[in-house]
């Protein structure tokens, strides 16, 4: 059965949507970026219908500021007490054990609040990296992007016959060579301390095409990431879509899930 909750949260009121289901290990969805719980195209709507049929209850919510949650959004940075307050009231529904999972800023939310919310489990989708600099993509996503259409001879023939506006080619060219310096206290610095500091399974799932999993890919391969390399399982899907929009995209990520809900992801990196 599915019904709303409403549960408190550092003075605020947080909305959320419960799926009733038999088993003491849940999933709890935290919602990425401006998202209400519903999810882009419905995605976490469906997948938490999907989760809910194999048994496993799921409570996705607004944090403070977001849809039908009282507060200011200040967010995802800000987001630890909505996290621990949402993981509280699921629990409070005979929930024993939390899979939590994330796409976006909320995968990056998860990884650093997860501790105090005391969720069991980590599922991060496509993980925030990127630095706020400008409307462009990410120097690693922009790198990939032009990698691939260079091996396109249809596009040497659009580029001869002038089909290609190039000043939007030469800066997307100069920011893809410049390599973002990775300050001390950046957000993919601070990610991957709380990777490294992770006391508990952390699967990270990847849309192999998508922006921000491009970004991520690319900070994970740096110096910073080699004590949480080893501690998390890395798998990638060929597909460019960050909510996992399509029908064998929403396949894939409901299977990788409830790998997680039914036994607790495993050290080590793969890939499919």
């Amino acid at each position: 059965m599915r019904k709303l909750i409403a549960f408190p949260c550092a003075g605020e009121t947080l909305l959320g949507t419960l799926d009733e289901a038999a088993e003491t290990t849940g999933l709890l969805i935290v919602s990425g970026g401006n998202e209400i719980r519903i999810g882009a195209h419905r995605g976490m709507a469906l997948l938490a219908e999907r989760v809910a049929r194999a048994d496993y209850p799921v409570l996705r919510f607004d944090r403070r500021g977001i849809g039908d949650s009282t507060g200011e959004n200040r967010g995802f940075e800000s987001s630890a007490e909505d996290i621990a307050a949402a993981a509280r009231a699921f629990r409070e529904t005979g929930v024993e054990r939390i899979i939590a999972y994330g796409n976006c800023d909320a995968a990056t939310a998860l990884a650093f609040f997860h501790a105090q919310a005391g969720i069991d489990a980590l599922v991060l989708a496509n993980p925030w990296t990127v630095e706020a600099e400008d409307a462009m993509p990410p120097p690693a996503a922009i790198r990939a992007h032009y990698a691939a259409r260079l091996r396109d001879p249809r596009e040497w023939l659009r580029l001869l016959r002038g089909g290609v506006n190039i000043a939007k080619l030469l800066k997307g060219l100069r920011k893809a060579s410049r390599q973002p310096p990775r300050a001390a206290g950046g957000l993919p610095t601070r990610l991957a301390a709380a990777l490294a500091e992770a006391k508990v399974p952390v699967a990270i799932l990847l849309a192999k095409g998508d922006n921000t999993a491009i970004a991520f890919a690319d900070a994970f391969r740096a110096p910073a990431f080699d004590a949480a390399r080893g501690k998390v399982a890395v798998e990638q899907l060929d597909s460019a879509s960050h909510s996992f929009a399509g029908a064998s995209d929403k396949d894939w990520l409901l299977a990788k899930v409830l790998d997680q809900l039914v036994i607790p992801a495993k050290a080590g990196i793969s890939g499919d």
